[in-house]
């Protein structure tokens, strides 16, 4: 896609308001009804150390990137307000990519708790929001949660809805793998 595009969808997109009304509830321990909901959580290991690897991946964009999303403009640390364009090329298509607007709603910077949560701009596929959270429990095991809460927005969504349902466990799943990875890994880089 042209830079140029980009740019404009870009700023149409700091421009635009949220495309659903309960902006955050991520934060909450139930997720608002009338949506689909998810909440995924997979184990990472333990201790301090895990925390801290997950978090840095998480608030550098590392669960989209290393889940084949490209994000626009370039990813640098997750702050509240940041508006991005995810993009996204479905394997064996020659089709443009998929360009998904977000904002980020919520961060999270605790001793226990690191993480993020964006909702959906005009334009997105669907509508609601997601958080990723990386958390240590008393016993010091680590944990990494997606929560979801979403409707099909766009016509080609609600036309292909078993696919678009498809598409959203993937990458869930995908986002899961990709953060135990960057969990696993040691200051060296290689696996613990």
């Amino acid at each position: 896609m042209p830079s140029n595009d980009l740019r404009r969808r870009h700023l149409a997109a700091r421009a635009a308001a949220p495309s659903y009304p309960e902006v955050g509830a991520t934060r909450a321990a139930a997720l608002p009804a009338g949506y689909s909901r998810l909440r995924r959580r997979v184990h990472l290991g333990h201790g301090p150390a895990v925390l801290e690897r997950a978090g840095t991946y998480l608030l550098g964009w590392g669960a989209q990137l290393g889940s084949g999303f490209a994000v626009h403009p370039a990813p640098g640390r997750i702050a509240p307000g940041d508006t991005v364009l995810l993009r996204l090329a479905l394997p064996g298509l020659r089709l443009p990519r998929l360009v998904i607007p977000c904002r980020v709603v919520w961060t999270i910077e605790e001793p226990d708790r690191i993480g993020f949560a964006y909702g959906t701009l005009p334009g997105h596929p669907e509508r609601g929001e997601e958080s990723f959270v990386v958390s240590m429990d008393a016993d010091g095991e680590v944990w990494f949660e997606v929560a979801a809460f979403s409707r099909l927005a766009a016509w080609y969504a609600r036309l292909g809805r078993p696919v678009a349902l498809l598409l959203q466990h993937l990458a869930i799943e995908r986002y899961l793998r990709v953060v135990a990875r960057a969990a696993a890994r040691t200051e060296s880089g290689r696996p613990s």
